[in-house]
């Protein structure tokens, strides 16, 4: 349980986007800013999470772009947007990693673990022993198994995932529930 481990400053977070920060588009992609809503407990949960990890890195797939849904230019523009809104509410996210892959075998797309090595070569002192993995689907425990992290499950989109699990050390209703919890 979360309350077993010992979160220092040299912690990285790793966040899921779509379920976890903004609401999702059921069977559908997020192609552009005006479409993208946060979760109000997210707005007040990033400051919070700031403060207890060294880097806040986010893993997304991005299946839209490869179905060309939506461009590149497209979810740089979403995610330039999402992070300054972030920031000007005191929260931050130091990085972001996507796979745009259709190839659902792709290393690069979750629940492999392909972004986790992406992000460890931008930072090379990331330990995954000392990282956690918060999301909102089956895939997002899987991903942070496969690169030995602590995972946590946000039972904001798919409530009824079983729990326990062996994939999930640990279950909250929304990101603020589990950033009042650390």
């Amino acid at each position: 349980m979360l309350g077993d481990l010992h979160i220092t400053e040299d912690w990285t977070l790793f966040l899921d986007r779509d379920g976890v920060i903004n609401h999702e588009k059921k069977e559908d992609y997020i192609r552009n800013w005006s479409e993208f809503k946060f979760y109000a407990e997210s707005i007040a949960a990033l400051p919070l999470l700031a403060q207890k990890f060294s880097r806040i890195i986010i893993v997304t797939n991005q299946k839209g772009i490869g179905k060309g849904w939506m461009t590149d230019a497209d979810l740089a523009k979403i995610h330039e947007n999402m992070t300054q809104s972030i920031s000007e509410l005191g929260g931050r996210i130091d990085a972001i990693f996507y796979c745009s892959d259709l190839d659902n075998g792709s290393f690069n797309r979750k629940p492999q673990p392909g972004m986790a090595f992406q992000a460890k070569e931008q930072f090379p002192s990331i330990d995954f022993t000392k990282s956690i993995m918060v999301g909102n689907r089956m895939s997002d425990m899987e991903f942070g198994r496969n690169a030995g992290m602590y995972t946590v499950y946000l039972a904001t989109t798919n409530p009824e995932a079983p729990f326990p699990d062996t994939k999930i050390d640990d279950r909250y209703d929304h990101l603020l529930q589990f950033a009042q919890a650390l």
